[in-house]
């Protein structure tokens, strides 16, 4: 399981998880992991020698995870979670797509399930391609990954459509409220103000089925891994108001030309990679982290079907450098960090594991 000197080991050996997708911590300096089962279960450990684990959050009555790519899928904690005892999680029920607020009782490590509070839902048309990544940006801001509703090739046309909330990355400001809204809109979104019906929500559009974004915790950058159709899986850095091309391009590929978009005015993924040598890109994290100053700057993710990890090094103007690291044969799912911008990764065999480097 070892390539390039970097293998992956069981992080937890106790402990195991069904069908975990979500790794996240409450940045309260707790130390603290919580691992989210698609089923709709979040569990918390107590820290990186955790030896068992606790329920923090149990939703399952009303997440449906009857499709494969439904469930409970993101969990996010409020920037001031330690004061407010606030976070956010992202489910589907019967209906749709829901974003709701929890918030934790007089213990840390137990949330009020009587505590929901819905910030925003909306319907799903099939059961795959819901997204479901949310994340805190550094400007204190909810992003919200969405697919473009399911299907294939995007049948609805949502993710070309700015008038949906399907097949984007989408922006809201859930520290503030307009009428009839649990939520505002930032003032600086890109579609604020449009005459056209565009959804103000919008941050960026033509994503596919982002499967996990993150910001780099230095340069705030806005990295998303969007899963392709039949060809291609690509990593695009997302950037206000940008349309990512899907359903006209698959990766740097023509996928269903639109005579009316030009397509030099999209924009084109910063890596991308073929199938077979991959089918499913689960999205990772930039490495901040001296436990391998080798990989200090680099965005490392893997693919769910193929068990490949890599290391991709990213600048302006300069080809991107994109190395295999690991050869799991892990179904991945989602990687994660710690506090300390350790780098987890959570797989369908139900453990989470650690990437460390090989001994001779």
């Amino acid at each position: 399981m070892a390539e390039n000197g970097y293998t992956v080991v069981d992080a937890f050996p106790d402990l195991t998880f069904t069908r975990p997708v979500d790794i996240q911590n409450a940045g309260d300096n707790s130390g603290r992991l919580f691992i989210v089962e698609q089923a709709g279960r979040i569990y918390v450990l107590s820290g990186e020698d955790a030896t068992d684990m606790e329920i923090f959050l149990d939703i399952t009555s009303i997440v449906n995870d009857n499709g494969n790519e439904q469930g409970l899928l993101g969990l996010a904690f409020h920037p001031e979670h330690e004061q407010n005892g606030y976070f956010f999680v992202n489910y589907t029920d019967r209906s749709g797509t829901v974003i709701s607020r929890f918030r934790v009782g007089s213990d840390s490590n137990q949330a009020d399930p009587a505590s929901q509070l819905e910030i925003l839902t909306f319907n799903q048309p099939y059961s795959n391609h819901n997204g479901g990544q949310i994340a805190f940006g550094p400007d204190g801001y909810l992003y919200i990954a969405t697919g473009d509703g399911g299907g294939s090739g995007d049948p609805q046309g949502h993710s070309q459509n700015r008038r949906t909330l399907h097949g984007n990355i989408l922006r809201i400001d859930i520290d503030s409220r307009e009428p009839g809204l649990n939520y505002a809109i930032p003032s600086d979104n890109p579609f604020v103000g449009n005459r056209e019906g565009y959804r103000e929500e919008i941050y960026a559009y033509g994503l596919r089925n982002p499967w996990r974004f993150s910001f780099d915790p230095l340069s705030g950058n806005l990295w998303a891994a969007d899963v392709g159709q039949n060809a291609i899986e690509e990593i695009n850095l997302i950037e206000k108001g940008k349309n990512y091309g899907w359903n006209i391009m698959e990766g740097t590929r023509e996928f269903a030309p639109d005579p009316d978009i030009d397509t030099d005015s999209l924009e084109l993924p910063v890596f991308e990679y073929s199938h077979p040598l991959g089918r499913s890109i689960t999205g990772g994290h930039v490495y901040r982290e001296q436990r391998h100053p080798e990989l200090y700057g680099a965005y490392i993710y893997g693919d769910f079907v193929t068990g490949l990890i890599w290391a991709l090094w990213h600048e302006e103007e300069k080809e991107p450098v994109n190395i295999s690291l690991s050869e799991t044969n892990l179904l991945i799912s989602t990687f994660g960090l710690s506090e300390k911008n350790e780098i987890y990764l959570a797989a369908f065999d139900g453990n989470i594991y650690r990437l460390v480097q090989q001994k001779d």
